[in-house]
């Protein structure tokens, strides 16, 4: 039997290469497009018997596509032991392996092993050459992961098999400027990282700053009231003596012109309903009915679904007016609360507040709104705590003169309004900060970060070099 001919290294080099024509895109003249199933030595893994309960809990870190983390994998959630790596297509693969899951809800995802360690049967793994670094490697595939996913196959189910990945055209540089290239993306990201984690910083001095304004607008803090006042109590014939909270049971402290009243003294409080959902000629009427879950901390101009008089009449709903306060009692949106912009009707969930004259209606939400946590803190019912009426009613209010109501719900207005411009602008930078990693990604592998030498050995010696090995 003859033995079979050895393939000249133009015969490789024709197998490994990529022909001009279907380059991505143009790279530096002492770089390479090669087939990525040539520049590293690809497999995946398995998934030892659920069933046997020994083949799991041993020292062998077995790693899923959901602990891939686009960074170093130091650690597995789980371990396997020796008798189910026998028993099963897991394999151990060594430290600087890239994984890349290739299919399910993390598709593409990817990781560079820290740590030897098997995988599962989702995770493709290539364990680079010795003329490729891993960690370009790494960037190489997140750089180009959206490109990779589009070839994917299996419709609902896209898969990006080994054999695609293999396919896959690869940009190879020089081994001198692949550590370069991968330093210097390492440089970058760091900083990246760094501004970003200054942003968060600044995100959650926002919300400090949000509770602050409120917190000082309803103890009279911000510089708008005016002492010559005369209180509620003396200019209302809708306040008296006996409506006014005890000095021991006042929550803090606030200037000598307001009053505490309980909150059943300053609106008229009630609930909605819901025509029965049995009956369609109760809905898709003229009149907007709002649920809980529209309230959005804010106004609110518009309802979800709408129902009809006939609905409104044979139910517990009822049309409340522009400029009432909504207050979510329980479920999910507990304590969301909304300033109606329109006449409207609501769910049962919903406590609305419709403000004495006397009492500003932007001044009662905002009111609301700082004081949320304590209302919700009153709440009964365990699992589902509630915020009834009764509790609404009871609760302390901080009642100005009408003119200081005026001018702090304007105040806290304007602030509120300058902070949430703020975080707009700081949020729209955070935004940016993939696409600056990506720009990064993508000048890295088309040699325009400034690192590439001219100088350096063409990269298709180190391919020649490898081939000829094999």
């Amino acid at each position: 039997m003859s033995k079979k001919k050895q393939k000249s290294i133009e015969e490789l080099l024709e197998e490994a290469l990529v022909p001009e024509e279907e380059h991505p895109y143009k790279v530096p003249e002492n770089w390479v497009w090669v087939r990525s199933g040539h520049v590293a030595k690809w497999g995946s893994g398995g998934t030892p018997s659920r069933k046997r309960l020994e083949y799991y809990g041993g020292d062998i870190p077995w790693i899923k596509t959901g602990e891939l983390n686009d960074g170093i994998v130091n650690a597995s959630e789980e371990t396997i032991t020796e008798e189910g790596l026998q028993n099963s297509s897991a394999k151990i693969f060594p430290k600087g392996s890239i994984v890349i899951a290739m299919y399910g809800a993390t598709i593409g995802k990817l990781g560079i092993l820290g740590i030897d360690a098997a995988t599962n049967q989702a995770c493709a793994v290539g364990q680079p050459y010795d003329f490729l670094n891993s960690k370009y490697m790494l960037y190489y595939f997140l750089a180009r992961r959206s490109d990779l996913i589009v070839l994917g196959k299996g419709g609902a189910q896209p898969n990006i098999s080994q054999t695609i990945i293999k396919d896959f055209p690869f940009a190879l540089p020089p081994l001198n400027e692949q550590k370069r290239i991968a330093e210097k993306i390492e440089r970058l990201f760091a900083k990246l990282d760094e501004a970003k984690r200054l942003i968060e910083e600044v995100k959650e001095s926002f919300e400090l700053q949000w509770a602050a304004i409120l917190d000082k607008a309803f103890k009279g803090q911000l510089g708008t009231n005016d002492p010559n006042e005369k209180s509620m109590l003396e200019t209302s014939n809708d306040i008296k003596e006996k409506d006014l909270i005890p000095k021991e049971e006042q929550p803090y402290e606030v200037p000598e012109n307001w009053v505490w009243v309980r909150s059943s003294h300053v609106a008229k409080w009630g609930s909605g309903g819901t025509p029965s959902r049995k009956k369609v000629e109760y809905y898709g009427g003229d009149i907007p009915w709002i649920k809980t879950g529209e309230l959005n901390d804010g106004i609110v101009n518009t309802s979800e679904e709408t129902i009809t008089e006939e609905g409104l009449q044979n139910s517990s709903a009822k049309i409340f007016p522009k400029g009432s306060i909504v207050i979510a009692m329980y479920g999910a949106t507990i304590g969301k609360l909304g300033i109606l912009g329109i006449d409207a009707a609501t769910n049962q969930a919903c406590a609305v507040g419709q403000p004495h004259d006397f009492l500003n209606s932007k001044y009662m939400f905002y009111y609301f709104l700082a004081r949320r946590s304590d209302l919700i803190a009153l709440g009964k019912g365990g699992a589902q705590p509630n915020i009834s009426q009764t509790i609404i009613k009871d609760f302390p209010f901080a009642l100005p003169p009408l003119n200081e109501q005026k001018r702090i719900a304007e105040k806290v207005d304007n602030l509120l309004s300058k902070l949430e411009t703020e975080k707009d602008m700081v949020l729209e930078v955070e935004e940016k900060f993939d696409l600056l990693k990506q720009s990064i990604l993508n000048k890295a592998f088309r040699g325009e970060l400034g690192t590439n030498d001219p100088t350096d050995e063409h990269a298709i010696e180190l391919l020649k070099k490898v081939l000829k090995s094999k």
